[in-house]
């Protein structure tokens, strides 16, 4: 099993940057794939970020793709969502997730964290 806690969200004004973090604990926490979420009120949880089976490339919901960029520190087992850019679209509840398949951890991952909530304000 593998815990993740989320930091770094809070509240923005558009066009600002912010920096969410994700960290695993548990054993065997480093095999998991991770990948980010997020929830705007109303609306369906929806896949934001992510990496490739091979875990070399990363993939991303079109309405992010250039302004999102998604990394790992595996030393730290730590996965970062650098968002740039924010539109007022973009304020949502932010979930990293994890599974030990790569095609579930983007799809439907095992494991959430407790979310962090995004605002972004114009």
């Amino acid at each position: 099993q593998v815990q993740l806690v989320e930091s770094g969200g809070g509240v923005v004004q558009v066009g600002t940057s912010l920096r969410l973090s994700c960290a695993a604990s548990g054993r065997n926490s480093g095999r998991y794939t991770m990948a980010w979420f997020r929830q705007a009120p109303g609306k369906e949880r929806e896949f934001v970020a992510g990496f490739s089976m091979n875990g070399q490339e990363t993939a991303y919901r079109h309405s992010v793709k250039g302004r999102f960029t998604i990394s790992k520190d595996s030393a730290k087992n730590t996965v970062y969502l650098q968002m740039n850019s924010l539109k007022p679209e973009d304020t949502a509840v932010y979930y990293c997730a994890a599974d030990t398949n790569v095609i579930a951890a983007a799809t439907t991952p095992r494991y959430w964290g407790q979310g962090t909530q995004v605002i972004v304000s114009s």
